[in-house]
């Protein structure tokens, strides 16, 4: 991979999250006016600043299974809470697993989906796929496309039209959809229907509203075969996300590649990171690859 091509992304323009400490397995987050520690297998060092650890509002206490386990409160905190990244607003809240609602780290796939949105000046199509709670979605219709909004979780849907509603994008044109991200994709190719540009970001593992199993690595191939059957002839970018997996960024880009051979365009991938308050290390959430149309 050309030098050009690599690229570790810090998001680094938060004033509502803050990654505070981290260490021995876990991580001690500002979400919003509260203190969280949540697990996190990448902080393999001690913690900068073990004083700072007492200090959380609830503790994310893992079980054997990889999303299992359940919150510790150490003060009552409310149900949920606002929060806000500069054009976003949206709420955070304890779920059942170790998530708030946000991934922090994708804030950097914002601002970039938005800036090439912004700068294509035309109608733009764009479809994200396992959008969760919506903030890429939002952070699109921003911008000024029409998005359509696909999760298996009706839980997350409502979430993310809340956010619309927080960020004060009502009736903006985004189209909400529960379904499997694949059945969606293959109806849409019989329709004709094709998009300018695609987010992903498929879970390690999941399950789909009528039972349907998603794993990562039985089912790359076939998305990205769908997501390029559903491109429009002059696409603007896809963005593509993974957490979890064993698996590095150069492959996650080569991946891609061969599925978008024919279209010329840049492609960047790396890590998403983020920045201690504390020591200042710098901890990687994810991997990514990247293509914009040439």
């Amino acid at each position: 991979m050309k030098n050009n091509d690599s690229l570790d992304l810090l998001a680094s323009e938060w004033t509502d999250y803050a990654l505070i400490d981290s260490g021995q397995g876990r991580k001690l987050e500002q979400y919003g006016e509260y203190r969280f520690i949540r697990p996190e297998t990448q902080a393999i060092w001690r913690p900068a600043d073990d004083s700072l650890w007492g200090k959380s509002d609830a503790i994310f206490i893992p079980q054997r299974s990889e999303s299992g386990g359940y919150w510790k409160f150490n003060r009552p905190i409310k149900k949920s809470w606002p929060m806000h990244y500069k054009y976003l607003t949206f709420k955070a809240e304890t779920t059942g697993g170790r998530h708030l609602g946000v991934f922090p780290e994708q804030a950097v796939h914002w601002d970039w989906i938005k800036e090439v949105i912004q700068a294509a000046n035309k109608p733009v199509k764009i479809l994200n796929l396992f959008g969760y709670t919506g903030l890429a979605t939002i952070a699109a219709a921003k911008a000024g496309a029409r998005v359509t909004h696909v999760d298996a979780s009706k839980k997350a849907v409502r979430w993310a039209k809340e956010n619309q509603h927080l960020s004060g994008l009502d009736g903006y044109p985004i189209r909400w959809i529960v379904d499997d991200v694949l059945k969606y994709i293959s109806r849409e190719n019989k329709r004709g229907v094709t998009y300018d540009g695609i987010i992903l970001d498929p879970p390690r593992f999941g399950r789909g509203p009528g039972g349907e199993t998603w794993q990562f690595f039985d089912l790359l191939t076939p998305l990205l075969s769908a997501c390029r059957s559903v491109l429009s002839e002059h696409p603007l970018f896809i963005v593509f996300t993974a957490y979890a997996v064993p698996m590095s960024a150069i492959s996650l880009k080569f991946v891609l590649q061969e599925y978008m051979a024919g279209l010329a365009g840049k492609y960047q991938a790396g890590e998403l990171i983020l920045r201690e308050e504390s020591a200042q290390r710098l901890l990687s959430t994810a991997i990514f690859v990247r293509w914009q149309t040439a």
